[in-house]
């Protein structure tokens, strides 16, 4: 028996999911715009020309887009070499949580709260009990927003009154900033976990502690001691399953927090997703045999999505792609690494929020041959890791690989066909 690896691309969409008007993002394509901005030199601050992505692109990820959306990235015409289709999410959301429980073979079954967008939009039933509680001065904001403009509109105000930044957007979620020397790092972890208490029973899904540094507005600056305070999981997801069954789970980045730290066996963290892809190769160096290895590299979304950075979006991919040999590299006979995303966060389209759409789904496992999956669900992909594995079947979604996608293609190991030489650790191919 393999290993499991899962690679959540955070917000790396890829357009087409046929709800998207529900949600007020019809046309959102995460990846094709950023691709179309390159090849046109809208995205030329701090790289320069199309998108250099050739290793995801040897992958399927023109087809997957194609797959998805039916739009077609000028130039990309490689046929894929690698596992690849689309994923559609059923549940009703376009924010973290949702999308990884479901690729973790879980839908979600009810409908998340989301604050107004009126002003304030978190109510004084939250606030006044929180309050209270945490013995606050009062709080700040109380709207919608984003990361840096509120750190910039109340950062220099709350160091001065010491009443902490409360803040939504359009998922289902509370986020409170907080200085980490002025008012404490371990003071906004305990605030954050009483408005836990208080929002979680109303389906609101994360309370995030937003920790900043910094003595002026120019200055202020987000810390990587980010925590995220999750709903748990409404039934036992692939993490669950695999931890017991007596295999080993390895949870990379924000994983822990997402599923409310459970059936993990180890977790690491690391300060941005250059420190993430390391610590998934030392998980592939060192996991044994049934292990299953979940990472989430969340750049993406927070510093680039959020931030509508197409530029910095595309400089993100490429260096991601740059590393993926080495990833593959890492792979043994009879692993199975899926790379995929969680949602949308189209840098190109308005607003600062997620988007909604269909999400690429790419598979690498040694000697096998290239294989469209098609249009499937999240959970499918959860289930196929499941399958795997070797473990019973789930509730939800199906396995969408047989044992013949895991044979050698004619000729061996080094035949043409991804991980016949084509890309190769520490290699990249044109």
């Amino acid at each position: 028996m393999g290993r499991a690896i899962l690679i959540v691309l955070d917000s790396v969409g890829c357009g087409g999911a046929p709800d998207s008007a529900d949600f007020g993002d019809e046309g959102a394509n995460t990846l094709g715009h950023i691709a179309i901005a390159c090849a046109s030199g809208r995205a030329e601050e701090g790289r320069s020309g199309p998108l250099a992505v050739p290793n995801l692109r040897r992958l399927g990820l023109a087809s997957a887009i194609r797959l998805a959306s039916g739009l077609t990235v000028p130039l990309w015409y490689e046929a894929p070499e690698g596992i690849w289709g689309a994923a559609t999410e059923v549940s009703r959301g376009k924010d973290t949580p949702s999308g990884h429980w479901e690729l973790a073979g879980v839908p979600v079954p009810w409908d998340w709260h989301y604050f107004s967008k009126a002003n304030p939009a978190i109510p004084e039933e939250v606030t006044a009990p929180l309050i209270a509680r945490a013995g606050l001065p009062g709080t700040l904001c109380n709207a919608h927003s984003s990361g840096m403009p509120v750190l910039r509109d109340y950062g220099a105000e709350h160091v001065a009154t010491g009443k902490p930044i409360l803040y939504t957007s359009a998922d289902s979620v509370l986020q409170i900033a907080a200085h980490e020397e002025h008012f404490g790092l371990d003071r906004l972890y305990e605030t954050c976990a009483i408005a836990a208490e208080i929002v979680h029973p109303m389906r609101v899904g994360r309370v995030i502690a937003r920790p900043f540094i910094g003595e002026s507005t120019g200055t202020f600056e987000r810390t990587p001691h980010r925590r995220d305070l999750a709903i748990p999981p409404p039934e036992p997801t692939l993490l669950d399953r695999v931890h017991e069954a007596g295999g080993e789970t390895r949870a990379i980045g924000k994983i822990g927090d997402i599923f409310a730290h459970r059936g993990i066996s180890r977790l690491t963290k690391g300060k941005d997703d250059a420190a993430l892809i390391d610590a998934t190769l030392a998980a592939l160096a060192e996991a044994p045999d049934g292990a299953f290895i979940f990472t989430n590299l969340v750049d993406f979304d927070t510093l680039y999505g959020h931030q509508r950075d197409v530029s910095g979006y595309a400089r993100a991919l490429e260096a991601f792609d740059a590393r993926l040999p080495e990833l593959i590299g890492g792979l043994r006979p009879g692993d199975l690494m899926i790379l995929t995303a969680d949602h949308g966060n189209d840098p190109t389209f308005r607003g600062t929020d997620h988007t909604r759409e269909r999400v690429p789904v790419l598979g690498v496992t040694p000697g096998a041959r290239p294989k469209a999956l098609g249009l499937i669900g999240f959970s499918d992909v959860g289930e196929t890791l499941a399958a795997h594995l070797g473990l019973p079947a789930g509730r939800h979604g199906r396995s969408v690989l047989g044992h013949r996608e895991a044979e050698m293609p004619d000729g061996g190991p080094e035949a043409p066909g991804w991980l016949g030489g084509r890309c190769q650790a520490g290699k990249t191919v044109s």
